[in-house]
């Protein structure tokens, strides 16, 4: 990966959307609640899109949902969103990992076979750790055509954890996120 790209990431990871106050509630991650609990409003592909109205928000928030378990540990999990910020002009994607995931490695991401960088966790909640990213055209463009997204994650420090996600109806489900 070029440098300008890795260094363009970790501005975006450090990146705070100011006016995204409702989007950090969404789906509990402010609460802590399970965010499988949103109501599903319509399904593409793998994705899901779930949607609620926050605690105090004027308006419902919808994010694409897909939750990930490594086949052979059920305690190695991602909770992948995407959505709108409320102001509804940044994009974001938010994974959660579970509690005890190696924080200063990161999250990796590659898509299909390109990396695409490291993503710094921002926080731990009690139903995980979070990392945001502010999306690009051009990240949203290779989710949108690629197959699959290989998030990456680490207990220890030599030893990456990576979990696939399908990329199947993200392009679909990303034109009808509001």
């Amino acid at each position: 990966m070029k440098p300008s790209r890795v260094a363009k990431i970790d501005r975006l990871m450090r990146h705070r959307v100011a006016a995204a106050g409702a989007a950090i509630i969404l789906l509990g991650l402010g609460a802590g609640a399970n965010p499988a609990q949103a109501a599903v409003r319509a399904k593409f592909g793998d994705w899901e899109m779930r949607c609620e109205t926050p605690t105090g928000a004027a308006t419902e928030q919808c994010a694409l949902v897909q939750r990930l378990i490594a086949e052979d540990n059920a305690e190695i999990f991602l909770v992948i969103q995407v959505l709108k910020t409320s102001d509804g002009k940044s994009r974001l994607l938010r994974v959660i990992a579970p509690l005890g995931v190696l924080l200063p490695n990161g999250l990796g991401l590659k898509i299909d076979q390109t990396d695409i960088g490291r993503a710094g966790f921002v926080k731990c909640l009690p139903s995980g750790c979070v990392a945001d990213v502010t999306m690009d055209d051009k990240l949203i463009d290779q989710l949108k055509s690629g197959k699959v997204a290989t998030f990456i994650i680490h207990q220890v420090p030599d030893e990456g954890i990576g979990l696939p996600l399908t990329l199947q109806g993200f392009k679909d489900g990303f034109a009808k996120l509001p």
